[in-house]
């Protein structure tokens, strides 16, 4: 099985300003390492043994810093998009991808085994797979419960409600290359109407562990706390 994965470095980070106005969100510091430098630690460690991060704004930082991936011991290469294309529509100038393969956001922090989920998905001879995580989310809004006589019987402040997320994180057949349409903006959710559409089932495989995204500055803060006090969990087998 071909162990390769396509990292999506390519976006501005509008929702993390100012701290991304100097540099690309995935080069954001995690303790003394960028979150995308513990994504290609954690899938050198897995045993991945290629990865193409796609990329766009601010690419030759990235490029620079990253370079051919000799320093982690892994096979760096880079797609260039020429404008904003979302989650999958990059993976359509991306020639040499093997039969499945993982593609995820570069500026996730996780101790997911990303070779484990991949293995999970050749297995079960899936098209697309999901890494899903349960999250608590609590609304902004007290809320009612109204019966047919408009009286309310039951209410709630803010209430906490666990439900099934994408970690960004995705597990792809090549033959899904086929429903993206060329140098369009198609994305994660695009992809997601489409096979509800179609009855074409989309599999997910929860995971158990530790997930964050670093989309906004408050998550940013806590990835920065959650990192230093379980380093040794997220970057397992690598030289810290």
């Amino acid at each position: 099985m071909s162990k390769r994965a396509v990292i999506l470095a390519g976006g501005k980070g509008t929702r993390l300003k100012p701290y991304t106005v100097v540099l690309p969100k995935p080069l954001m510091p995690i303790g003394n390492y960028p979150i995308l430098e513990v994504i290609v630690r954690q899938l050198a460690k897995n045993n991945f043994d290629h990865i193409t991060m796609s990329v766009n704004h601010q690419a030759e930082i990235i490029k620079a810093f990253f370079g051919d991936g000799s320093k982690w011991g892994i096979k760096i290469d880079y797609s260039l998009e020429d404008k904003p294309l979302s989650t999958m529509a990059p993976l359509k100038f991306i020639n040499d991808l093997p039969e499945n393969f993982v593609v995820m956001n570069g500026d996730i922090l996780t101790d997911l085994d990303y070779f484990d989920f991949l293995e999970y998905h050749c297995k079960n001879n899936n098209l697309f797979t999901v890494s899903s995580f349960a999250k608590n989310m609590r609304s902004e809004y007290g809320v009612l419960e109204i019966n047919e006589n408009n009286e309310i019987i039951h209410f709630q402040e803010k209430p906490v409600i666990k439900q099934h997320v994408s970690m960004g994180v995705y597990a792809l057949n090549k033959k899904v290359l086929d429903i993206i349409p060329y140098n369009q903006s198609y994305g994660f959710d695009d992809i997601m109407y489409h096979f509800l559409r179609t009855e074409n089932w989309v599999s997910a495989k929860n995971h158990y562990g530790y997930w964050l995204d670093i989309g906004n500055p408050n998550d940013y803060m806590l990835a920065i706390d959650l990192f230093e006090n379980n380093k040794e969990i997220f970057l397992e087998g690598t030289i810290l």
